[in-house]
């Protein structure tokens, strides 16, 4: 399970938005459904997850209605508050989303869509692991208006798997891809990379195996360890190494060039796709500050500035909707210079880069500066707008750092 929920305001019982929120109804909207089963915990990972034995009262067999009851409510609320607008993108997360029978993710769906609205041409997504992935499920999702399939590949290589706790064969990264082909959705693999006793070599395996299945889109995300899980823990002990950063940063140099080279584009720090059309859509609102509505235990919300995040346990998630309240937990409002640093944060990843007018005023001046020591792409500045070299996307949060502080 991760770790506390942020600190903030009481949400409403009854989820109302405040009446001063400054809505657009011109903002784009998107949808996140957080699934939070897995059957296996991986040592990594701080993500709001549960096996069977944690679910203590709650019932993988009825998420599916005790989310719709969150879309409902969602619903409602958008409308009273003038806000109600069609999806532009769905994420199903997680957790294993495909660890709950494909009909039920389409049932999700659908009362998303029925809610909502759906815009033309948008993009739905699903997390898979390749354990789950079979001809019948991904044609299930197919049908069910799913364009594009999220394979949690991580490795090729036996022994990182295993120090990850991933518990898939490495063959069934191919067997899931080839029925997401079939069934005519697009395909991204996601990798992680500096895991414990994990080679150059290792790594190099694993982008060839990757760039094997011929996928639209590439994530490339380094090991962080992250607080109270069981990989920091062996870590604390000394049972593992600390991840190197030094090869880390060689892994990550690695990776862009194999993937530039076989037709990729980097577009985020850590995401590539052979063109713009194959992006994640989802994932640049996010990074874009768009509106959108998280579902599920644990997810989070945001809508024209505010934040919100819902209850952790699936228990108490469902029980909070049976009793016709919101599940929301804590909401907050981040003031001017909370969000001009969001911003920042943010916008420097995207290789479109971040508007110089978007700095604060008395830093501007520090961009020369990164573009002397490399970090920032001259010509780029010239045309207004900071973009980060390779070695700059090395150094991001130093970058950041030093136009916010």
């Amino acid at each position: 399970m991760a770790g506390p929920l942020p600190l903030g305001d009481p949400a409403p019982s009854d989820g109302r938005l405040p009446v001063d929120l400054p809505l657009d109804g011109s903002t784009p909207f998107s949808a996140y459904l957080h699934i939070p089963f897995c059957r296996v915990r991986c040592g990594y990972c701080d993500f709001n997850t549960y096996t069977s034995s944690e679910l203590r009262g709650a019932k993988q067999e009825d998420y599916a209605e005790t989310l719709a009851s969150e879309i409902a409510l969602a619903r409602d609320v958008l409308s009273d508050a003038g806000a109600l607008r069609p999806m532009d993108t769905v994420f199903f997360g997680g957790g294993t989303p495909t660890l709950l029978p494909a009909g039920d993710l389409a049932r999700m769906l659908e009362r998303a869509i029925d809610a909502f609205g759906i815009v033309d041409g948008a993009e739905i997504t699903v997390e898979a692991n390749p354990d789950t992935v079979t001809p019948a499920v991904a044609r299930t999702l197919a049908d069910a208006g799913v364009t594009r399939l999220s394979v949690g590949m991580q490795s090729a290589v036996p022994h990182v798997l295993a120090a990850l706790d991933r518990t898939h064969h490495p063959d069934n990264v191919r067997t899931a891809v080839d029925a997401a082909k079939d069934a005519g959705l697009a395909v991204s693999v996601d990798l992680i990379y500096g895991a414990p006793g994990e080679s150059l070599t290792d790594w190099e395996a694993s982008l060839d195996a990757a760039l094997a299945l011929d996928s639209d889109h590439v994530s490339a995300y380094a090991l962080i360890i992250e607080d109270g899980t069981k990989l920091a823990r062996q870590i604390r002990r000394g049972e593992v190494p600390t991840p190197d950063d030094d090869l880390q940063a060689e892994m990550y140099e690695l990776a862009d060039g194999r993937l530039a080279a076989a037709g990729f584009d980097w577009y985020e720090l850590s995401n590539w796709a052979r063109s713009d059309e194959q992006r994640s859509r989802h994932n640049l609102a996010y990074w874009r500050g768009s509106d959108w509505w998280g579902f599920g235990p644990g997810a989070h919300s945001h809508v024209a500035g505010l934040r919100w995040w819902n209850v952790k346990h699936p228990a108490a998630y469902a029980q909070r909707l049976a009793a016709s309240e919101s599940p929301a937990a804590g909401t907050e409002r981040p003031d001017a210079k909370a969000h001009l640093l969001e911003r920042v944060l943010l916008e420097s990843r995207l290789a479109e880069g971040l508007a110089i007018a978007d700095i604060p005023e008395q830093n501007r001046d520090r961009v020369a500066g990164l573009i002397a020591d490399g970090l920032i792409d001259g010509a780029t500045a010239l045309r207004g707008r900071v973009r980060l070299t390779l070695r700059g996307r090395l150094l991001a949060d130093a970058v950041v750092r030093e136009l916010t502080d």
